[in-house]
């Protein structure tokens, strides 16, 4: 394997391109369970016949553990709506309607995101009151067991040359209620400095999977809670601002 071309970057983990071959090697230290959790969540979910990467092998690289799988050749979403500003509305009625086939299937023995939201909630530095609230509405949300991303952004759709779109990074796949996916999303848009896209996207994701934009929006501060447990400094003071469980209009 030849780490020489970089295609991606993020924290604790740098993506390489050798070939037909895509190498996301991790940081020492990174959590070797983390890693094989990720590679047998890419497994599962190659099962659902969804258009993704396969995984190839997972090996160690000079002492750091990688994850091989498929280059698919392409660009991102991102890059698309970033250099076609004009097309936007298209490609966020396609970045929904693939949402929408992720959540159609189902992969039973993927973690559950009630359990993950449970867990991160206890951990996050909220006081008591608060996260004794965000637990009580998590309890009265509807259990599903759709498919979910944890992680669907537009860097996360590649778009072959023949249009094709392929899904990546199934790092945080899980099953649960499609709304709190939906919820994830629009505070990654958030997040990224695009609230008006985020809205445009819900408007879309609403309209399309004819979910109330309330019932969304009660999910926002369970999820903004559980993912303050990890990013920077900004990011976490950025979802403790969505904690106070309240209805956003």
């Amino acid at each position: 394997m030849k780490l020489e071309t970089v295609i991606a970057r993020s924290r604790g983990k740098t993506v390489y391109r050798d070939g037909d071959n895509c190498i996301k090697v991790f940081d020492e230290g990174y959590s070797k369970a983390d890693i094989l959790n990720e590679a047998t969540n890419q497994a599962r979910i190659e099962e659902t016949g969804l258009n993704i990467p396969r995984i190839r092998e997972v090996m160690m690289i000079e002492g750091k553990w990688a994850i091989v799988s498929d280059y698919i050749p392409g660009k991102t979403l991102a890059a698309l709506m970033e250099e076609h500003p004009e097309r936007r509305e298209e490609y966020l009625s396609l970045f929904v309607d693939l949402q929408l086939s992720v959540l159609k299937k189902t992969s039973p023995r993927l973690s559950k995101l009630r359990d993950k939201m449970r867990d991160k909630i206890s951990q996050t530095s909220l006081d008591a009151t608060t996260r004794y609230e965000l637990h009580a509405r998590l309890e009265g949300m509807k259990r599903h067991s759709k498919l979910c991303h944890g992680d669907f952004n537009p860097t996360n759709i590649i778009i072959r040359e023949d249009g094709t779109p392929f899904i990546v990074d199934w790092a945080h796949a899980t099953q649960g209620n499609g709304a709190a996916d939906a919820a994830r999303t629009y505070l990654l848009f958030c997040l990224g400095g695009q609230e008006e896209i985020g809205k445009q996207y819900l408007d879309i994701y609403c309209k399309k999977s004819d979910t109330a934009r309330q019932y969304v929006q009660k999910w926002m501060p369970i999820v903004a809670a559980s993912q303050s447990v990890k990013g920077n400094e900004h990011e976490r003071e950025f979802l403790l601002s969505w904690c106070n469980v309240v209805d956003y209009e």
